[in-house]
């Protein structure tokens, strides 16, 4: 046995800080990105947001990156550090100086009221509110607030009453007294834990005779669901019509009360890149509208060449936050070519898309654009996340241009979505009283030669919220 030295050659990936630093802003959406950023200015005292990013910032980033790499320290006798780019402040302060409201006296423009934002009522509020009014003793209080607090955004209980006694330490029998009082409360049907105590719930507040509505909910909730009014008839010794004027009044309840309570707020999407037609060709413009611009402050720049006028503390210091600086630009840039990269891409192999729409879209995987552009397929999809493409034929996400390919009968292939599009469109041209069956959209697709299995249609469907043909039936 014997010690040796040998000498391999050898290439391996090594994931430093900076490279995840990128890969991590490559996969963030716009709106993380403007935070990340946002944030980074507010650490870093070396960045500075720029008004418009000249060449000659370009530049200063560039020589900036060289001099952290190589470690160079220019000639200290070049310019006067203190000199250069002095930020004259006591300026200012005397232009952009506001002197202090008093009041609202003097003023032109007076509040308009009505676009004061207020915070909408939720249905915990509400009930909350009921039970103040309705004088509950302080353990039905309680176990009403407990009560409350497991009651979900459709307005149901579905957390087991024995679960909640238990966490709680409230008695099982207090909180199912205090459960039927929550039911007398607005809107109707609240505190339920299912379907049928829901509707029953409902039926209750109803001013009129509901035999027969209660022994219909309580005996025949499934083919009710079915829409078998046939076999409901039968078993009730009515007629159909007598039955279908009482179904009538339950297909007007609502099965989930808290949603008049639930929050309509609009979430906005801002694309990412934009896709023009110009001419006879498709142009890619990135969207650089929100992001803030960035440059190397050009006074810690001239510190970090005065050398010897500061410290080596602070040298260290600035020339950290230098490199982070450099490094946080260059990924950005990186970030915006490759997602220019990427739409263009998309533009060549969807061209039939952005021509006519999403009935003409073509199979495709992460593989045709990785291997077009010369990237992996990794960095493609951490690109096509959540990143958005505003086209002549809407706002799509870059994700929804890859989709699996059905056969067709002349040898060619259609994107799954498009197969969805065209389920979707016969279940709309479908007859209400008589809807096409999963089965019998597999025979019209045949017809078109789109080659496809009952259960893919029944998948597709599901994706939709489509419900099946027997729920779809309408007798009325």
């Amino acid at each position: 046995m014997a010690l040796r030295q040998t000498m391999n050659l050898s290439q391996s990936l090594v994931i430093t800080p900076q490279l995840q630093q990128a890969i991590k802003l490559l996969q963030m959406s716009r709106m993380e990105l403007e935070s990340a950023v946002r944030a980074e200015l507010e650490e870093n005292p070396i960045l500075e947001e720029a008004e418009a990013l000249k060449e000659e910032d370009l530049q200063r980033t560039k020589e900036a990156a060289a001099e952290v790499d190589h470690g160079e320290t220019p000639d200290h006798n070049v310019q006067d550090p203190q000199k250069q780019d002095e930020f004259e402040w006591e300026s200012y302060i005397e232009a952009n100086q506001k002197p202090p409201q008093s009041g609202m006296a003097g003023s032109e423009e007076i509040m308009n009221y009505e676009n004061v934002i207020t915070a909408s009522q939720t249905l915990h509020d509400h009930l909350y509110w009921q039970v103040k009014m309705n004088g509950f003793s302080e353990e039905e209080e309680r176990a009403a607030d407990a009560l409350i607090g497991a009651i979900d955004d459709d307005g149901w209980i579905k957390i087991p009453l024995e679960q909640i006694a238990e966490e709680e330490k409230i008695d099982l029998g207090l909180l199912e007294d205090t459960l039927t009082l929550i039911h007398e409360f607005d809107p109707p049907g609240v505190g339920a834990r299912d379907l049928k105590e829901c509707l029953l719930i409902q039926a209750k507040h109803l001013q009129e005779d509901t035999h027969d509505l209660v022994y219909l909910i309580n005996n025949h909730i499934k083919d009710l669901e079915k829409k078998n009014y046939e076999a409901i008839a039968k078993a009730m010794n009515r007629d159909v019509a007598d039955i279908i004027d009482i179904c009538k009044i339950i297909y007007a309840m609502d099965p989930k009360p808290g949603r008049a309570f639930v929050p309509n707020d609009t979430h906005y999407v801002t694309p990412d890149v934009y896709v023009y037609k110009v001419g006879d060709d498709y142009v890619v413009s990135l969207n650089e509208d929100g992001l803030p611009r960035l440059k190397i402050s050009n006074f810690y720049k001239n510190m970090l060449k005065g050398g010897k006028s500061t410290g080596d503390k602070t040298q260290d210091y600035i020339q950290e936050k230098l490199r982070s600086a450099v490094w946080l630009i260059k990924s950005i840039h990186q970030r915006q070519r490759t997602i220019y990269k990427v739409t263009e891409s998309i533009v060549k192999h969807q061209r039939e898309f952005f021509e006519k729409g999403s009935e003409y879209l073509k199979p495709m995987v992460l593989r045709d654009i990785a291997n077009d552009i010369g990237m992996h397929e990794s960095t493609v999809s951490r690109v096509t996340t959540a990143k958005y493409v505003h086209t002549p034929q809407g706002i799509y996400e870059l994700k929804y241009f890859f989709n699996s390919g059905i056969s067709s009968s002349d040898g060619d292939s259609l994107a799954s979505e498009s197969v969805k599009i065209k389920i979707k469109d016969l279940v709309a041209k479908e007859d209400p009283k008589n809807p096409l069956s999963d089965q019998k959209i597999v025979d019209l697709l045949k017809v078109e030669g789109i080659q496809i299995a009952r259960r893919t249609v029944a998948k597709y469907r599901d994706m939709l919220k489509i419900l099946p043909s027997s729920q779809r039936k309408k007798y009325f």
